[in-house]
């Protein structure tokens, strides 16, 4: 009996990472189906032509699209419309503050010259002697830095499990502990609730605290 239980959680350790990335997998593409495929006209939709619904016409769809609005976007022309809408949008008080911060965050977070997110690191958060795993989103040089007296970083401290939410927060550079993990093991770390440790020897020199 005891044998039994043990394939039958063997069995559920191999099978369960598979089955819900699956899943997750096919909820997000047939999410995209969704929203996507009505704005396909019917000349274009496989669809039209099969006997059968094809997933994830809508993705690859939208995936030609956003490639035919970057090429565009990326020539002189486009360049002109986009400074044209950007000027009517800013003319508009919350539509400006919000497509602003939008677009900040997008070409920070896509932008490979960027070190956002890149370091995992160590601050005493809710309170003295309790530390929680954070990331460094950037340097603080605005408003808030010149408001302080110590040298802070923003860090982005995420919430176990759903690490897309989380609090921004400002700590001084002598209060960060920096780790040798990876950004994506930090992520697992986060998300696992402590279950995926990564336990591995540092393979690099720790970077200073100040």
């Amino acid at each position: 009996m005891q044998r039994l239980r043990t394939y039958f959680l063997t069995g559920l350790v191999v099978a369960s990472p598979v089955g819900i990335t699956i899943y997750l997998a096919l909820a997000f593409i047939d999410l995209i189906d969704r929203n996507i495929k009505p704005l396909i006209p019917a000349a274009y939709n496989p669809e039209t032509y099969l006997p059968f619904p094809l997933p994830g016409i809508g993705l690859v769809f939208l995936f030609f699209m956003l490639t035919i609005l970057g090429f565009f976007a990326a020539n002189f022309l486009g360049k002109s419309l986009i400074r044209i809408g950007e000027k009517i949008l800013n003319r508009m008080p919350i539509v400006r503050s919000v497509y602003n911060t939008l677009k900040q965050i997008f070409e920070t977070v896509i932008s490979e010259e960027t070190g956002s997110f890149q370091d995992v690191v160590l601050v005493e958060y809710p309170r003295k002697g309790i530390w929680a795993i954070a990331f460094i989103s950037s340097e603080n040089t605005g408003e808030v830095q010149a408001k302080l007296q110590d040298d802070v970083v923003n860090v982005f401290l995420p919430t176990t499990p759903n690490p897309t939410s989380g609090f921004l927060l400002f700590v001084p550079k002598k209060d960060v502990i920096y780790l040798d993990m990876s950004p994506d093991e930090g992520a697992k770390y986060v998300i696992s609730a402590g279950l995926v440790d990564p336990s591995r020897l540092p393979k690099k020199e720790a970077k200073p605290s100040a």
